[in-house]
């Protein structure tokens, strides 16, 4: 899916629980409510915490990063987890990125190529 479909799609979700009156209580952001981290997958395994932070960090100042690694190679295992300073970080960042592919998020070329 096109990260701004996904984006309007979250978009129109949201104005539709605000014109049926849904609130906080029944709210799918209750789920973000009262921790201050999220699990981000499907990552390409080449990305490092840098890159992620680059990318999460326009929603909030971020913490920690916990990048989970195969312990024998020290490859990422494609997920991560989160941790903003600020709770409502992790609404924004649900809120904008939910389902966007890992197309979407930028990557260091290898060295040597452009």
């Amino acid at each position: 899916m096109n990260p701004l479909t996904n984006v309007k799609n979250i978009t129109k979700l949201n104005e539709t629980e605000l014109k049926l009156g849904i609130n906080e209580k029944t709210s799918w952001h209750k789920k973000y409510k009262d921790s201050a981290w999220i699990f981000v997958g499907g990552l390409d395994y080449e990305l490092t915490e840098g890159d992620i932070i680059c990318v999460f960090s326009q929603f909030g100042e971020i913490v920690n990063i916990n990048l989970i690694r195969d312990k024998k190679t020290g490859k990422s295992k494609g997920y991560c987890f989160l941790c903003f300073e600020d709770q409502r970080s992790t609404v924004l960042s649900v809120d904008n990125l939910n389902g966007i592919s890992e197309d979407s998020i930028p990557t260091r070329s290898p060295p040597g190529l452009p």
